[in-house]
């Protein structure tokens, strides 16, 4: 696993870019376009890194969450250094997971909780923790062509970073469990209907929307703005907390699994997984 003690970003490791505009934007773009924007232990370091730098500047008044390239982000990158997290014993290694979960959850907070409203721009593939970094948005845009999943149970793992409690607020629980028990793939429109955004433009016109939508946001109250936010969230997000502890356990266990190590096998093989339960 990353150094997660680290505060610098090496020039040509960015996972991720922050720019502060002057009209109160801060845009934050997952800048890996040839890895489709692949998702690592270091995306989450440098995910908190920046929203820490955006928390505390007077000059921020809203956030716009972006990506270049074909797709908003794809999932994990399972090419990343220091993906797997290694202990002398099972248990260990499954502690190491828990805690490794725990820290993510952790980082994630660190967006979902700026005072500073975020909107996302999704486009292309918004598949497994790149679904679930989307959902931490307040307002979500989404091209007319973009792909939502949790395909994660095919895999033999948890949504380990909260996805699927964040659709069951959302568009309810029956949907959640529909979307993280198959994995099946939804497209914007259908997105769109379960509440899981708030708008769907034509490809060409994303960026334009969510730039404009974030700064109209940017333009209000600020004071006024971020207790909307806090009020909302306190009231959505009240038994989220337990809930994400409980994420963090599952996430381990699956994790350090033989489901997990079958799963990942198969996919890279391209043939159908053979999943025991243990």
């Amino acid at each position: 696993m990353i150094d997660t003690t680290s505060t610098r970003i090496d020039e040509g490791e960015e996972r991720l870019r922050l720019e502060v505009a002057d009209d109160g934007l801060a845009v934050v773009t997952l800048c890996r376009p040839d890895r489709l924007n692949g998702w690592s232990w270091e995306s989450t370091r440098q995910l908190g890194l920046l929203a820490d730098r955006i928390r505390f500047d007077p000059a921020v008044r809203a956030v716009l969450l972006r990506a270049e390239g074909r797709a908003f982000c794809a999932g994990i990158d399972v090419t990343a250094p220091g993906g797997a997290i290694t202990g002398a014993t099972p248990a260990e290694r499954t502690r190491n997971y828990y805690e490794g979960i725990r820290w993510v959850h952790e980082r994630f907070a660190v967006l979902a909780r700026l005072p500073q409203p975020v909107v996302a721009a999704v486009q292309g593939y918004c598949l497994g923790f790149g679904f679930e970094l989307a959902l931490m948005a307040d307002v979500r845009i989404a091209a007319e062509g973009a792909v939502f999943a949790l395909p994660e149970a095919r895999l033999g793992v948890a949504v380990d970073a909260g996805g699927d409690l964040r659709i069951a607020r959302e568009a309810g629980a029956g949907w959640a469990k529909y979307l993280a028990l198959t994995g099946r793939r939804i497209d914007a429109a259908t997105a769109l209907r379960l509440n899981l955004l708030q708008l769907v433009v034509p490809e060409a016109e994303l960026d334009g929307a969510a730039r404009a939508l974030a700064a109209e946001i940017a333009a209000n109250a600020p004071l006024a703005v971020q207790g909307i936010k806090r009020a909302v969230d306190a009231y959505a997000d009240a038994a989220l907390p337990a809930a994400l502890d409980r994420v963090a356990m599952t996430a381990a266990l699956t994790l350090t699994s033989e489901d997990c190590r079958e799963g990942y096998g198969a996919k890279a093989a391209r043939r159908p997984p053979h999943f025991t339960g243990g």
